[in-house]
């Protein structure tokens, strides 16, 4: 195949070619940052058997009381900022939530405050199944 067939296949298809260049991005920026910030449920219970590590359930509080996580400190999302001095800056923190979504959130909340902060994949629907 030459250049100028290849350019005139692109000049034709040039909606395949653009979908092949979005997934190529979307695969290159998953590969270079991947699941950084997060942490399955197997690797935080190690860590918090052998780091110390506290465990923050940022889901409402109705929710948290529902279905506990045993020695989670629960601290909703929308108050996180503001109860960031009751978290002990010198320890990992996990967060988890519900499905694992907000939690993402809330560890990159942490982190842009200076905690060694990581969510816990799949939330806590998927720890009581």
């Amino acid at each position: 195949m030459s250049l100028s067939q290849l350019l005139e296949f692109i000049a034709n298809h040039w909606y395949l070619f653009l979908a092949l260049v979005v997934i190529l991005g979307l695969l290159i920026h998953n590969l270079l940052v991947g699941n950084r910030g997060t942490v399955d449920p197997l690797g935080a219970t190690e860590m918090i058997n052998h780091r110390e590590a506290a465990i923050i359930d940022v889901r409402p509080a109705a929710s948290s009381a529902r279905l506990p996580v045993p020695g989670a400190k629960n601290i909703p999302l929308p108050q996180l900022r503001q109860r960031l001095d009751e978290i002990d800056k010198s320890q990992p923190v996990f967060t988890i939530c519900q499905m694992g979504k907000t939690s993402y959130f809330a560890a990159r909340i942490l982190s842009n405050h200076g905690f060694d902060a990581r969510s816990i994949l799949g939330g806590a629907f998927h720890q009581v199944r």
